[in-house]
């Protein structure tokens, strides 16, 4: 407890059952005088009678409280017993025996709280007075059991969002300081699991032991703790791991319009982790919970759960819960990314996270900014975008790799939330809407999406094969534009113009149905040499596929090299393009007899009919 000393008289309150004796009193008195090292005058000392104590009493001078009454033993040995069932594993049947066995340690003291009043509370914001010193992001307890985070500190009064429901907070409830930063429970055991942003199990599967306890915002690592991004997270997606490669440690950014596929490349890229050594983490943000149970299902049904952790707030829970959300999943990557292991997160989405942190701030009563948000919405994107990182081998080499989600209105990027987070990113994929709906998928624009990280997180085979790709797509859409109402075109043109569409048709992609990397490097290289241009693009996605299979089950040793080496080598790339043509060849001709059986059938039909 801190001394106090003031030349203004100090109130002090001895609330008990019963009226102490004058002995009693003047020696409490006395200790209290020392204590806080006043005179007689200066300390304004009150008896009131409550019931409510029971034996013993409490004393409160100024914000501190000394609590020694059978209310105040009762909440004490509740705390205890708490703390002891977190710490020790044990079943139901072991309660007693550790119980009883830890009973002896508990000892009994009145010690000094930091106690507050609540003044107001309202939509999960209680302002309180009556504490001292409280430090932004202190956990508070109040008297219904209810966990809050300071959120707001002024002279005389400080803010707090509420973590559980705000019903159970009344005016005038008794408020402590607990001393801690607000934190999350980590562990081995929390893959597999969904959990809320609090850390505590939502999906029936019972209690998950944690090994630590971290803080929910931590400070990014620095310059020197880092290691530049040079290893290659592969998406399993041809769009992205051919022009917009995504490096371990690297932040990209996943932006559009509402429906466009957006959780599904997230959900892509997680599936296509298995068994690389990635840990992945889904934190959803006010999403609605049949989406976030569907997701789960479909990440379980790909044996993705494995190596997945589901961090779920949905829109019907509070606005302090979606925010904290976030920063909770991250601890979680990090407590993974210090053991040196590499970790993909997904925050799905920012745009909702910032709108819940801007209802608790006009709750809170700060001044609105730009398009209502506060001032400081940047910082809160930006410090928890930062501590996505690769760390150096002298830190283990672990990794965080993000993959935030941002919601456009009718495709405008330059909005204030997604210029805030494009700025933040490393590079971003933008999901168009008319692409969509014309059936590219996944659709994304190759002129405004970006990697910065780029060529440096890609494998030598991914690189080579890549060629000219993004160049010949983007000559591909300004000629179908200046060519749209022509007729008159030349054959330098028209093949341009059938060669486009070809690599466009290679882009498209299924949902669930990532590709391997050398099934990449194959596609690439028989696509940007033009062995696919007489192929109608209704039927390149049925080609690809079936000469895909034909590599795996004829040429295995040019899959199994591209997989061991990572590198195209100039034999590799004759040897697909000979096989490729091969197969062109032959498939062609397959599909000219169908044609011909199909046209002789017809023929046949007709006549008869005659």
């Amino acid at each position: 407890m801190d001394n106090q000393s003031s030349s203004k008289q100090v109130k002090a309150t001895l609330a008990c059952a019963s009226a102490p004796t004058k002995e009693q009193l003047a020696s409490l008195k006395e200790a209290v005088l020392k204590k806080y090292n006043l005179t007689e005058d200066e300390l304004d000392l009150r008896l009131t009678e409550d019931p409510s104590v029971g034996g013993g009493f409490i004393l409160r001078v100024g914000s501190d409280e000394y609590d020694w009454s059978t209310k105040g033993r009762e909440r004490q040995f509740r705390d205890f017993v708490d703390r002891v069932k977190d710490n020790k594993t044990a079943g139901p049947d072991d309660i007693i025996s550790i119980l009883k066995g830890s009973a002896d340690e508990f000892n009994l003291r009145a010690k000094s709280e930091r106690v507050g009043t609540v003044e107001r509370v309202g939509d999960g914001i209680a302002r309180i007075t009556g504490i001292d010193y409280s430090m932004y992001g202190e956990v508070l307890t109040f008297e219904s059991g209810v966990k809050g985070m300071v959120q707001d500190v002024k002279e005389d009064s400080i803010g707090a969002i509420l973590f559980g429901r705000g019903d159970e907070v009344g005016e005038g409830d008794r408020v402590v300081r607990t001393k801690k930063r607000a934190g999350v429970p980590v562990g081995d055991e929390f893959i597999g699991r969904v959990i809320n942003a609090l850390g505590e199990p939502i999906d029936g599967k019972g209690r998950i032991r944690e090994e630590d306890y971290l803080p929910i915002e931590q400070p990014a690592p620095g310059i020197v703790d880092r290691k530049s991004v040079s290893e290659p997270l592969e998406t399993g997606i041809l769009a992205i791991d051919s022009m917009f490669p995504i490096g371990r440690g690297q932040r990209e950014l996943i932006i559009g319009d509402r429906q466009t596929g957006k959780t599904s490349i997230a959900m892509d890229t997680i599936i296509n982790q298995k068994g690389k050594n990635c840990i992945c983490i889904y934190c959803a943000i006010g999403q609605k919970a049949s989406s976030v149970a569907h997701l789960v299902q479909t990440l379980t049904a790909a044996g993705a759960m494995e190596y997945t952790i589901v961090c779920c707030t949905t829109a019907a829970e509070s606005a302090a819960l979606q925010y904290i959300a976030p920063y909770s999943a991250t601890s979680l990557a990090e407590f993974f990314m210090h053991k040196g292991q590499d970790v993909l997160i997904v925050y799905d989405d920012l745009s909702k996270h910032a709108v819940a942190y801007r209802a608790l701030s006009l709750l809170l009563g700060r001044s609105p900014g730009r398009e209502a948000y506060p001032g400081d919405v940047f910082y809160l994107h930006s410090r928890l975008l930062e501590r996505s990182s690769r760390l150096s081998d002298k830190l283990g080499g672990g990794s965080i790799t993000a993959l935030p989600i941002i919601e456009t209105q009718d495709g405008d990027v330059s909005a204030y939330i997604p210029t805030n987070v494009i700025s933040i990113t490393d590079g971003q994929i933008f999901l168009e809407t008319d692409l969509f709906f014309a059936g590219q998928r996944p659709a994304i624009n190759v002129g405004l999406s970006v990697s910065r990280v780029g060529g440096a997180a890609q494998k030598k085979a991914m690189k080579k094969a890549c060629g000219s790709l993004r160049i010949d797509l983007a000559q591909y859409r300004e000629m179908a534009v200046f060519t749209e109402f022509s007729s008159d075109l030349d054959k330098a043109t028209q093949d341009q113009l059938t060669n486009g569409r070809v690599l466009m048709e290679l882009l498209k992609q299924p949902l669930g149905h990532p590709l391997s990397m050398a099934d990449e490097v194959i596609t690439l290289v028989v696509g940007t040499n033009r062995i696919m241009m007489d192929v109608e693009p209704a039927k390149v996605k049925e080609f690809q596929n079936a000469m895909l299979s034909s590599f795996r089950s004829r040429h295995p040793e040019i899959v199994e090299g591209i997989r061991r080496e990572g590198n195209l080598t100039d034999d590799m790339k004759e040897s697909i393009l000979k096989y490729g043509k091969e197969f062109h060849d032959q498939w062609m001709a397959e599909q000219s007899g169908e044609e011909k059986a199909a046209g002789k059938a017809i023929e046949s039909a007709a006549v008869q009919k005659a």
